[in-house]
């Protein structure tokens, strides 16, 4: 590690704050030793504001159908060879309860932009989940939707809304993206979900086609300033359907290091280890939470449908990734010397000095 990267490691670790031309240097400089430093600090930070409590997130995929047509998604809609389902308001709600009485206290339902999961069904589905379990949070992953309908899910009682930003570029944006999905209209979701109440997620792939490291650094530094409550990152993994079939993956490696630089940006941030490093690694998901990660998000979704929600290939979901195996997922924990917990898993405001 050259003097320059330990000194960019250490200003980010006391202020949560660099030029945009010191998250680029980082990223150009990846090393052993900086990863190492990073992480040090990472842990340390992340262990003054949560412990060595891991949340869990039970994952619900509720749509494997969306109109979008995102060059890096399985579940584009070019995508004839996909398997396409979609769960109604009991198969839901049954997940649910199953997932609260293993302890799951924060349900995630996500799916593609499935232009059948309306408002009605949506807000009718949240409120009974909160009826029905008042003690659990819940999060909605469903993609861009107007402010009336963020609003009206809101009012039903959606707690918080994960939205990856995906670029912060907007030229790298356009690449990955669609004509008809505009970065602004992304950028706007973004802040019609803060304005109305929601603790908001943002994230980003790493090492996506064509992604350099001034378009990490901008990513980083919009971390910096839009501070979500949630910061959702993980590898770019190819699917065979896609444009990018072809593309190599994203690495354990930078993710991990990437993942130590957002919780020094922002301390209190809620940091999956996400299913993209346990499906690229066997240890993947211990080596999230050892660089900094405090969230797991195990699938509850019907097992008959869990291999068809494919936005990459190969994704894991079964053993540590499933509910079913939380006893399993908590002994791996414990040997790093963390360990999941039932909880809410709220934000926290407290910062590290």
């Amino acid at each position: 590690m050259d003097e320059q990267a330990h000194q960019l490691i250490e200003q980010l670790a006391a202020s949560h704050a660099l030029p945009i031309e010191g998250y680029e240097y980082l990223v150009e400089h990846q090393s052993e030793q900086a990863a190492r430093l990073l992480a040090e600090h990472a842990r340390a930070q992340r262990i003054a504001i949560y412990g060595n409590e891991v949340f869990i997130r039970g994952l619900v995929e509720i749509s494997s159908y969306c109109r979008n047509n995102c060059h890096y998604c399985g579940l584009r809609a070019g995508n004839a060879s996909c398997e396409r389902y979609r769960l109604d308001r009991s198969e839901i709600l049954e997940r649910v309860d199953m997932g609260h009485e293993l302890g799951f206290r924060t349900f995630v339902l996500q799916g593609g932009e499935d232009p059948r999961l309306d408002d009605a069904m949506l807000c009718d589905t949240v409120a009974a989940i909160k009826e029905r379990h008042p003690d659990s949070a819940v999060t909605l992953s469903l993609g861009e939707r107007s402010f009336e309908s963020y609003a009206a899910l809101r009012a039903a009682g959606a707690d918080r809304y994960l939205l990856r930003h995906e670029a912060a570029d907007p030229d790298y944006y356009a690449q990955i993206h669609p004509a008809d999905m505009p970065y602004e209209r992304r950028m706007a979701c973004l802040q019609e979900l803060r304005e109305l109440g929601y603790a908001v997620g943002a994230g980003f792939m790493v090492g996506a086609p064509g992604q350099t490291p001034r378009h990490l650094a901008a990513d980083l530094a919009f971390i910096e300033r839009f501070k979500p409550e949630m910061c959702g990152i993980g590898p770019f993994v190819p699917h065979h359907a896609t444009p990018y079939a072809h593309e190599a993956a994203g690495t354990l490696e930078q993710t991990c290091y990437l993942l130590s630089i957002v919780r020094l940006i922002h301390p209190p941030v809620l940091l999956p280890a996400t299913t993209a490093l346990g499906s690229i690694h066997p240890q993947g998901r211990e080596q999230g939470i050892l660089a900094g990660a405090n969230v797991v998000m195990p699938n509850l979704s019907p097992p008959d449908v869990r291999s068809k929600y494919a936005i990459y290939d190969n994704k894991a979901h079964t053993g540590v990734e499933s509910a079913e195996g939380l006893d399993e997922l908590d002994g791996r924990l414990q040997s790093i010397g963390y360990r999941l917990v039932v909880d809410r898993g709220d934000p926290r405001t407290k910062e590290c000095d």
